[in-house]
């Protein structure tokens, strides 16, 4: 039996007395590409950060491909939300994407190689940002600086790829290149997309998991309104599990 890329059981984190999930189990193999959707404050980017050992776990355990999510975090490439980047910062595209080629303990007089330049660049054409490698990231758009976002996170080589609501605040072409790439990507890698738009992800993804504060379904990418319902709390309208999609761009709160 092939390691998990992502083994989750019995998972619970609080921030305080204020619980963000809890008895979470769920398990993503290796080469899977995972949608997971639910409502504001449901958990969604707490179980991220979970998996990225950035949040301490109350209870149960994390495993990534095999250990402990501190000791393999060389694998996974992350792309935090949106509103958590401050785009005023004096940077150009080329430098940011750099960043992810920065190993711990680097020393003061660290120098990125001619192999890191030619990466950076090369993975600035595979997400569409060739010829803007020069530009300040406070002249980008919208749906530029997530592609730009999204090749720092190649720039580790990950086998896991997490991503939390990449596609929030672009315009709707952006919204679907940066989809495309994450298909073609998921050809190589293992993905756990956050979203809200589950119409967009449900062709695209392999599974879903639906969570709100708990894990309410984990299974194929085509919901019933029960189940919808269930995730929301309250009647869904047939269009969002149907003609219709689930776009919000507010982020989580504490989650």
């Amino acid at each position: 039996m092939s390691v998990k890329a992502v083994h989750i059981d019995n998972l619970s984190v609080y921030y305080g007395q204020t619980p963000a999930i809890t008895n979470v189990s769920l398990d993503v193999e290796q080469g899977e590409y995972l949608g997971l959707l639910g409502p504001n404050g449901g958990g969604k980017s707490t179980l991220l950060k979970a998996i990225l050992g950035l949040v301490p776990v109350s209870s149960g355990t994390v495993r990534v491909f095999g250990g402990k999510p501190s000791g393999n975090s060389a694998h996974i490439g992350y792309v935090p939300q949106f509103a958590s980047m401050d785009r005023r910062f004096p940077i150009t595209v080329l430098e940011v994407v750099l960043t992810g080629r920065m190993k711990a303990g680097i020393s003061p007089f660290f120098r990125y190689s001619r192999e890191d330049r030619l990466m950076a660049l090369n993975l600035l054409e595979r997400v569409g940002m060739e010829g803007l490698s020069g530009r300040r990231i406070s002249e980008l758009s919208g749906g530029q600086f997530q592609k730009m976002l999204i090749a720092r996170a190649l720039a580790v080589n990950p086998s896991l790829l997490l991503l939390d609501e990449p596609t929030a605040s672009v315009d709707a072409a952006s919204r679907e290149q940066i989809y495309s790439l994450l298909e073609q990507l998921s050809r190589t890698m293992t993905i756990i997309l956050v979203t809200h738009d589950l119409l967009a992800i449900s062709t695209k993804v392999h599974r879903l998991a639906l969570l709100n504060g708990s894990l309410v379904y984990h299974g194929e990418p085509e919901l019933s309104e029960n189940i919808v319902s269930s995730l929301y709390g309250c009647p869904v309208p047939r269009d969002l599990t149907g003609s219709g999609g689930m776009e919000k761009d507010e982020g989580e709160k504490n989650a």
